[in-house]
């Protein structure tokens, strides 16, 4: 899954199917932050949930709590995760 634009597009049907929520891929910026002001509104229950469903989707192991503060901030910071994790040389 080289190309992030359909990494990050899987990544907003992710966060939509596994956390039910109310809205489309297209509502959801690359860039919006997932929790905290002017966000998603995600909560640490959603968090935990998408901790989970990012491992079962894509591989990615989250098991430090200040990594995941970093990796869950948006949908691009989620992709660059990813990504790097596949290809570690050019991480």
């Amino acid at each position: 899954m080289s190309d992030i634009s359909t990494l990050l597009q899987k990544i907003k049907e992710v966060l939509i199917d596994e956390l039910m929520l109310d809205i489309t891929t297209d509502e959801i910026g690359d860039e919006t932050p997932l929790m905290g002001a002017d966000s998603l509104g995600l909560d640490s229950v959603d968090a935990l949930q998408l901790v989970v469903a990012i491992e079962k989707h894509f591989g990615l192991k989250i098991s430090d709590a200040e990594a995941a503060k970093g990796i869950l901030r948006s949908v691009k910071t989620i992709g660059e995760a990813i990504a790097s994790s596949e290809n570690p040389a050019e991480a």
